[in-house]
């Protein structure tokens, strides 16, 4: 008999740096995440304390190498994907968005100068990041963004704005991409805070309410309007859409680790759950239909990791395409969603309370699911590939 989630010894692969961060990860979610992260999910609000927590871990920047960051590999740092989003969502995509994305996109983009002047603030978690790209038109089709840029002088003006920005509301340093008025391309800007903490001016940002998923992480509106950010602040390797492809290419695995940490949470609950619930004098464990219910959770559970290795170990090759990453995401949001709504239906209506973490995984992998594209999305992207026909309208 077994209770672990790791039923074909994939961990197995682990080397030492890989499993010292996975149980680095693994401690700190369980010891200091999960205490109060209902709380603060319940209220929708962000746990701040956590930050410079955080900050002590020495995970910030996973990947990149020098600059005060880890230099992780990348297989270590899905472990920090999935060990987070394990015990919560909301704080694997802070931390999604500072490592990730924004860190990456100045990594992959900035020059030696602004890699200086930005990474080591931002690893060290004294400088928070945001990375702006999606727009309230402009989803699925980001690559139709309609935020403007004008170079005046010594500045460029920016114009329109942005929705579902993580952090944006009181971070340091915001990557905003935007479209040169002048060649039509797509460019990254970096907004900075000003000397007193406040934002410039043509800068706001008012919070999304009403969630019913990720609710401990902020995702405001942004409106911009005539922003004015220092020509130096613009990305100097960044000059089209392809460029903010490539800092999605390095982080597109992350929904996959992270869906599978949700379906990992959502499948050990269920299944402690149903050991110690009694029901006609005996534990449902017991009952043909639970089990049943259980071996295809792990079942599917157990796909999804053979999935996310795989595409981590093609990436660290050079290997990974959009339409593998494609076909990844696909399948670990549709099966992780799947895992959640089963153990909601093993715990029955206990399954819909907070004190049982099921709904909060069940959620927040909604979520998941809509972000860096929804099932329909990845699927036209996967049947491009296989047939050469694209379907996009």
């Amino acid at each position: 008999m077994t209770d672990s989630t790791d039923f074909y010894l994939l961990e197995e692969a682990l080397n030492d740096e890989q499993r010292e961060v996975q149980l680095r990860v693994r401690d700190f979610a369980r010891t200091e995440v999960l205490p109060i992260i209902n709380d603060y999910w319940d209220r929708a609000e962000f746990p701040f304390e956590l930050v410079p927590k955080m900050a002590g871990l020495g995970i910030v920047g996973t990947t990149i190498e020098g600059y005060g960051c880890p230099g992780m590999s990348r297989l270590a740092s899905a472990m920090v994907s999935l060990e987070m989003s394990r015990v919560d969502g909301s704080v694997n995509t802070f931390l999604s968005v500072q490592s990730g994305l924004t860190m990456g996109s100045i990594a992959l983009l900035g020059g030696e100068e602004q890699k200086g002047r930005w990474l080591p603030g931002m690893a060290a978690l004294d400088k928070i990041g945001a990375f702006a790209l999606t727009e309230p038109d402009h989803g699925s089709d980001s690559v139709a963004l309609e935020t403007t840029a004008r170079r005046d002088g010594a500045h460029w003006v920016l114009n329109g704005s942005k929705r579902w920005i993580g952090n944006a509301s009181f971070a340091d340093v915001v990557v905003i991409w935007a479209r040169d008025e002048a060649d039509q391309k797509v460019k990254g800007f970096v907004m900075e805070k000003n000397a007193d903490g406040s934002y410039p001016e043509g800068y706001t940002a008012e919070l999304i309410t009403g969630k019913i998923g990720k609710r401990a992480i902020w995702q405001p509106d942004i409106t911009i309007s005539n922003l004015r950010i220092p020509a130096e602040n613009r990305l100097v390797e960044s000059s089209g859409f392809r460029d903010v492809g490539r800092v999605l290419m390095a982080t597109r695995g992350n929904a996959s680790w992270e869906s599978l940490g949700h379906a990992m949470a959502a499948y050990e609950a269920a299944l402690a759950y149903a050991k110690n619930r009694v029901q006609f004098g005996k534990s449902i464990a017991s009952f043909q239909l639970v089990q049943n219910k259980l071996a295809n959770m792990l079942a599917e559970l157990t796909a999804m990791q053979l999935i996310c290795f795989r595409i981590t170990e093609l990436q660290e090759k050079g290997k990974l395409t959009g339409a593998m990453s494609s076909l990844a995401k696909m399948h670990t949001s549709q099966k992780g969603r799947w895992i959640c709504a089963e153990a909601r239906d093993i715990l029955g209506g206990n399954g819909l309370l907070l004190e049982y973490q099921v709904a909060r995984h069940m959620t927040d992998m909604e979520v998941v699911h809509t972000y860096e594209g929804t099932d329909s999305i990845q699927s036209l992207i996967i049947g491009r590939e296989i047939t050469g026909i694209s379907a996009f309208a």
